[in-house]
C-alpha cells in the first residue's frame, strides 16, 4: 500500500501536489478516477494521488466520490492523508473534508493551511490574500463554475462543513511550536474537528508541522499542496534511494546572504562541515599548508559516515571574520592577493578531498572566485551546462582535468533567497542519485 494518500478535486491540482511530494524524493503516482479499480497495481509507490473531478458538482456527490476513494485506498500502512484543495478555495471544501473525517474516524483532525507562498497565497486572520489582494477581489470571484464571494476561509468552512471549525491565529504560530501545540490541543479538546491555521511563509508552515508532531494526534492535511509536502517529510520515512555518490560543498562567501543560506543548509540537511580558519591561511606558508591538511584530513574522516561534506569559511560568523589590513602589511599583498590565497586554499582542499574519496560525485561551490579557483587548479576544460537550478546558479558536468565527469553546481554568494543553497544541494543530491 502507499504510505501517503492524496485526494484532489481535479487532475491539475492532483499533479501539482504530486510534484511537490516527488521533489522530496518520494515515488509518486497519479491514479485517474476512471481507473480506480486498478489501484492495487500501483500499491508499491510511496504516494498515491487521486483526482475525484468534484470541484463543480453538488456537495453530496463530491462527498460520495471522496468517501469512495478513501474506502478503496485507506489502510494501516498509510501514514499521511491529504485533501488537496484549490489554492483559491473554490469547490466543495467542507463536504470533501467531512468525507475524510467520517471515513477515518473520530481520532482524526483536519488541519487546513491554505498557504502557497510561491503563488502569492497567504492566510491572515482566516482571510485568504492572493498576491496582496483579498480573494474576493481576484478573478476567482467571477469564476463561472465556482465563484467565490468572500475572502473569509473560516466562513466558507463553517458554511460547508457539519463539523466545528476553529481558527488558529498567526500570533500563535509565531509564538513557537510549544505554544502552538497547546493551542491546537485546546481547540481539539473544545470540540473542533477542523483547524484553520494562519500562515504566510514556508517557515510558518514548518512551525505548524513541528507543533503537530508534538501534539501527536492523527491529521488530514487540507491545503493546495505545500503543507502536505512539509508534513510528508516529517511523517514518511525517507524513500529508499540507490546510492550513487557523495557531495562536497565549498562555501567561501562571507556576506550576509551566503551566511544565512549556509546556516539554513546545515539546519535542513545532514551536512558534515569543517570550518576554514582564515587567519591560519593568511599567517604564513607553513600555517596555510597545515590548515589545508587539517581540513582535508577532517573531511576524509567524515566521509565514511556522511554523504554531504562541506568546507566553510569561518567568516560566515561575523565575530570570526578576519580583517585583511594586518596581513596586507605582513605579507606585502593587497586585498586581491589575500583573497586569492583563500580561494586557492579552498580549491586545494576540494581537490585533495576528492582525490582521497572517489565516492564524491558532485561539487557545490558558492562564490565566483572560489569556483574559478577550483576549476583552474583541476585543469577543467569546460562545463557541459544542463540546467538552471535557481536564477544565476547553473548545473553541469565538468569536462577534462581532475574533475572530469563530476557534477557541479556553482552559485554567486549574493544570489538567491535564504533557501537557495538548500535547493542547489538537494538538486545535486537528486541528480547524482
Amino acid at each position: 500500500m502507499p504510505r501517503c494518500v492524496v485526494v484532489a478535486d481535479d487532475l491539475t491540482g492532483a499533479n501539482a501536489t504530486g510534484v511537490l511530494l516527488k521533489k522530496n524524493g518520494f515515488d509518486t503516482l497519479t491514479l485517474l478516477r476512471s481507473a480506480m479499480n486498478q489501484a492495487a497495481a500501483l500499491s508499491d509507490c510511496d504516494c498515491l494521488v487521486l483526482p475525484t473531478d468534484s470541484r463543480a458538482i453538488q456537495p453530496e456527490e463530491a462527498y460520495a466520490r471522496v468517501k469512495e476513494a478513501l474506502e478503496l485506498l485507506a489502510g494501516p500502512d498509510v501514514m499521511l492523508y491529504a485533501k488537496r484543495v484549490d489554492s483559491t478555495l473554490r469547490g466543495n471544501l467542507g463536504s470533501e473534508t467531512d468525507a475524510f473525517l467520517d471515513t477515518l474516524g473520530p481520532d482524526y483532525m483536519a488541519v487546513c493551511v491554505p498557504c502557497f507562498p510561491a503563488s502569492g497565497r497567504v492566510l491572515i486572520g482566516s482571510h485568504l490574500m492572493v498576491n496582496g489582494r483579498p480573494l474576493r477581489k481576484t478573478e476567482a470571484a467571477s469564476d463561472p463554475m465556482c465563484p467565490i464571494h468572500t475572502s473569509d476561509a473560516l466562513s466558507l468552512f463553517r458554511r460547508q462543513s457539519k463539523y466545528p471549525v476553529a481558527p488558529i491565529h498567526l500570533d500563535d504560530v509565531h509564538d513557537g511550536a510549544e505554544h502552538l501545540c497547546q493551542v491546537l490541543l485546546q481547540a481539539r479538546d473544545a470540540g473542533a474537528r477542523i483547524l484553520l491555521v494562519d500562515s504566510v511563509t514556508t517557515e510558518d508552515m514548518e512551525m505548524i508541522a513541528e507543533a503537530l508532531m508534538k501534539a501527536a494526534f492523527p491529521v488530514v492535511t487540507v491545503d493546495p499542496g505545500p503543507f502536505t509536502a512539509i508534513m510528508g517529510k516529517r511523517l514518511l520515512p525517507p524513500a529508499p534511494k540507490a546510492y550513487c555518490g557523495k557531495i562536497l560543498c565549498a562555501i567561501g562567501s562571507v556576506n550576509g546572504v551566503a551566511a544565512t543560506q549556509a546556516r539554513l543548509l546545515m539546519a535542513r540537511m545532514p551536512v558534515s562541515p569543517v570550518f576554514l580558519d582564515t587567519a591560519r591561511i593568511l599567517e604564513s606558508d607553513e600555517s596555510r599548508q597545515a590548515e589545508i591538511q587539517r581540513l582535508t584530513q577532517a573531511l576524509l574522516s567524515l566521509s565514511g559516515t556522511s554523504d554531504i561534506l562541506a568546507v566553510i569559511g569561518c567568516g560566515i560568523d561575523p565575530e570570526k571574520r578576519v580583517p585583511f589590513e594586518p596581513y596586507m602589511e605582513k605579507r606585502c599583498l593587497d586585498a586581491e592577493g589575500l583573497s586569492e590565497r583563500i580561494n586557492t586554499a579552498f580549491a586545494q582542499v576540494t581537490l585533495d578531498v576528492i582525490a582521497g574519496c572517489p565516492d564524491i560525485k558532485g561539487v557545490y561551490s558558492t562564490g565566483g572566485d572560489i569556483t574559478a579557483a577550483i576549476h583552474k587548479a583541476a585543469g577543467t576544460v569546460g562545463l557541459r551546462l544542463l540546467d538552471e537550478v535557481v536564477p544565476l546558479a547553473g548545473y553541469g558536468i565538468a569536462i577534462g582535468g581532475r574533475l572530469d565527469g563530476t557534477a557541479f553546481i556553482s552559485k554567486g554568494g549574493m544570489v538567491g533567497n535564504e533557501n537557495a543553497m538548500v535547493t542547489c544541494v538537494s538538486y545535486l543530491q537528486q541528480h547524482i542519485s
